[in-house]
This record gives structure tokens, C-alpha cells and sequence, in this order.
């Protein structure tokens, strides 16, 4: 009979989510950025969408193939491992002096950043069932935090110390964190998949997954959608602030971004709301929403204080619809929630490698107007494939109350 692992304490939780900030922050202080990096490295809007968009890319590949050993080894040990390797390539892009070394160390960082996708699963073991959206939810709120200091940090840090710093800075939060883990996760019961699965296997199971439990490609894709649309919104915002039409500097990409701190209130409130009235249910309801607010980009686009509603908004909704997605999964049997993860989270990151090419090119293409016509485009398709869900799925929703 296996030991089951000790509840986590409330103090632990948080700790969790500030791990999870630290880790995943490195992925954004890109966002408000990009045109002062494109700038030194003497490349096109086009071309510096290579960096965010192979970070993704290599962000799924890592997910396809390290992710799964989570099923089969300590997710404390694997964690600390890959939080090193975070270390190894977040240094490369601080001290790159071309382009193409910029971009490698960005790619290597991306594979691996698989911590902010453990988390979740080694939480959800630890938790009471009626408490699985609440940690969810502070997971997640601690991933929007992370994501919110680096892009508001980034472009505040940039403006007036240049690029360069903010790496620096990133690096030294990193070897932090990295530091912290052993004594963050607890050392005891082994967190291991009752699976007996070779780790070929285990990849291989991901397909057999995929065809017996379908409703984990209806979240991947709904999130990848989300996700897309996401980069490709604020990769596209700091070259239209930054650009010669409104002349705004990274520092104000940055406080616009700040709005994100909403989220890191509400979206635990929001994940109550999912437990109580079932997670599916929920998503529709806050694709809607999503939809209402995203709407208002382009009337709004040429005005800074009016593209305040749009955005916050989104940030309000948008981290709900993934926790919602989340809860789709992460309920079911100890021994999937790895692999299901690693299927979530390649589609979404997967969706954010089209989003990246997709917010630097459409600009470039066709302006403001362009991105935010597709960006709404993006969020009729995953309101239409939340509903579709709840319609093939709802009677699986367990409210509390």
C-alpha cells in the first residue's frame, strides 16, 4: 500500500505560487521589450518574433518530453533539475552578444521551464478534492504575478537601465528561487506515478490519452487559443505604444501590463465560483466576457486610457477560463494529471509559438487594426469551443453548492 503524501500547509501553498512566479517570469520580460532588443540586435519586428516563438516552441517540446517524467520520479527532484537548467539559459541571454546566441539561450531556457507545469500536479495530490480550484487558483494567481512583475519590471527596468539589466536581475531571482526549492517542496514520501510504465512508454500513453480521454483536446485547445491570443495581444500592444504613431516609451507598456495584479485577486474568487457551479459552466460564462471585452481593442486602440478597458478585462477573465481548463483534469485519477498536464500545456504552448509569429507579423502586416481584428477573431473560436464542451461534457461538472 502507498504512503499518501501530508496535506500541504497554507504557508506552503504560497510558497508553491512564488516559486511558480519566479519560474515562469522569464518567459515575459520579453513582451515589453522586444522592440529595444530587436533594436540592438539590428532586426526586424518579423524577425524578433523568433525569440518568444521559439521559446514556445521549445517550452511544448520540453513539456512533450521531460514533463512526463513527473509520472515516474520525485516531482521535487525533477523540479529543482530543470530550474537549473532555467538558470543555464536565462545567463546565456544576459550575456549574448548576437542575435542568433540571444535566441538560442532564450529556446534552451524555454525547454526548460517545466516547474510552473509540476506544480500543479504535485499540489493536486496534497489537497482535499473540495479545495482542488481554490490551490489551483493560487497556483495560477502565482503564475499571473510572475507574469505581471516581469512585464510591468521589465519595461520600467529597461527604460531606464537599459535591456541587458533586466536579465540580470531575472538571473539573480532565478539562482534564488533555485536555491529555495529544496526547502520549499518537502523531502518524504516519493511523488511517484502508482504506473509501472517505461518512461517510452509513458510518451507513448500520451496518445492513448488523447484518443480515451477527449475532453483534455477540447481544454488544450481552448487554452492554446487563449494563450495565442494572449502573446499575440501584448507583443503586438508594445510595438503600437512604442511605434512612431503614439511614441510611448517601455515603461508605459510596463504599467499598462500592471493592470494583470487584478487578476492576482480575482482569479481565486473565480475559481471558487467554478467549484461551486462546475468548471465547465464557468468557462462559458467567462468566454463571453472575454469576448465583450476584447471587442473594444480596436475602437479603443488609439487612445492609452480607453485600451485600459479592453485589457483589464481580459486580464480579469482570461486566467478563469484556465483555471476552469485546469479543473477539467486535474480532477480525475492521481496517476493521469502528469500526462494530462503535459497534453494541456503543448497545446497551449503550441498556441502561443503561433501567437508570437503571429502578433510581430500581423502588425507588421497590417497595423493595429490587423491584430486586434484577429485577436477577437481568436476569442469567438474558443467562446464557440467552450460552449461545445460544456454541451458534450457539462454532466461531468460536480458543483458544491
Amino acid at each position: 500500500m502507498t504512503a499518501q503524501p501530508t496535506r500541504l500547509t497554507t504557508a506552503q501553498e504560497y510558497w508553491l505560487a512564488v516559486a511558480a512566479a519566479v519560474v515562469t517570469a522569464n518567459a515575459y520580460y520579453i513582451h515589453p521589450i522586444i522592440g529595444d532588443v530587436a533594436d540592438h540586435f539590428g532586426v526586424g519586428h518579423a524577425e524578433i518574433g523568433l525569440v518568444p516563438a521559439l521559446n514556445q516552441l521549445a517550452l511544448a517540446l520540453g513539456i512533450l518530453l521531460l514533463l512526463p517524467l513527473g509520472d515516474r520520479f520525485s516531482n521535487r527532484t525533477l523540479t529543482i533539475l530543470f530550474t537549473i537548467g532555467q538558470c543555464v539559459g536565462l545567463i546565456g541571454m544576459t550575456l549574448a552578444q548576437s542575435f542568433v546566441t540571444f535566441t538560442a539561450g532564450s529556446t534552451l531556457l524555454g525547454f526548460f521551464t517545466i516547474a510552473p507545469y509540476l506544480l500543479p500536479a504535485y499540489a493536486s495530490k496534497r489537497v482535499a478534492p473540495e479545495r482542488l480550484g481554490h490551490v489551483t487558483a493560487i497556483l495560477t494567481a502565482g503564475v499571473i504575478f510572475g507574469i505581471l512583475v516581469a512585464r510591468v519590471g521589465a519595461g520600467v527596468v529597461a527604460e531606464y537601465w537599459g535591456w541587458r539589466a533586466v536579465y540580470w536581475i531575472a538571473s539573480g531571482l532565478m539562482i534564488a528561487i533555485t536555491l529555495a526549492l529544496p526547502t520549499i517542496m518537502e523531502k518524504g514520501v516519493r511523488d511517484k506515478d502508482a504506473s509501472r510504465l517505461s518512461y517510452l512508454g509513458l510518451i507513448a500513453s500520451l496518445l492513448a490519452l488523447m484518443r480515451d480521454r477527449r475532453e483534455i483536446l477540447l481544454s488544450g485547445a481552448i487554452q492554446g487559443i487563449g494563450f495565442g491570443q494572449f502573446i499575440a495581444l501584448w507583443l503586438g500592444l508594445a510595438l503600437h505604444l512604442t511605434g512612431p504613431e503614439m511614441g510611448y516609451g517601455t515603461d508605459v507598456v510596463g504599467y499598462l501590463a500592471g493592470f494583470a495584479a487584478v487578476s492576482v485577486f480575482s482569479t481565486p474568487y473565480w475559481g471558487r465560483l467554478a467549484d461551486r457551479i462546475g468548471p465547465r459552466k464557468a468557462r462559458v460564462g467567462y468566454s463571453l466576457v472575454q469576448v465583450l471585452g476584447i471587442s473594444l481593442l480596436l475602437p479603443f486602440g488609439d487612445n492609452l486610457w480607453l485600451l485600459m478597458i479592453p485589457i483589464l478585462i481580459g486580464n480579469i477573465v482570461g486566467p478563469a477560463i484556465d483555471v476552469t481548463s485546469r479543473m477539467t483534469f486535474l480532477s480525475q485519477e492521481p496517476e493521469l494529471r502528469t500526462r494530462l498536464t503535459t497534453i494541456y500545456i503543448v497545446m497551449m504552448f503550441l498556441g502561443g509559438a503561433v501567437g508570437s509569429i503571429a502578433g510581430t507579423a500581423l502588425f507588421e502586416a497590417y497595423g493595429w487594426a490587423g491584430t486586434a481584428l484577429a485577436i477577437l477573431a481568436s476569442c469567438l473560436s474558443l467562446c464557440v469551443l467552450s460552449f461545445v464542451a460544456y454541451r458534450l461534457y457539462g454532466d461531468r461538472d460536480q458543483p458544491t453548492g
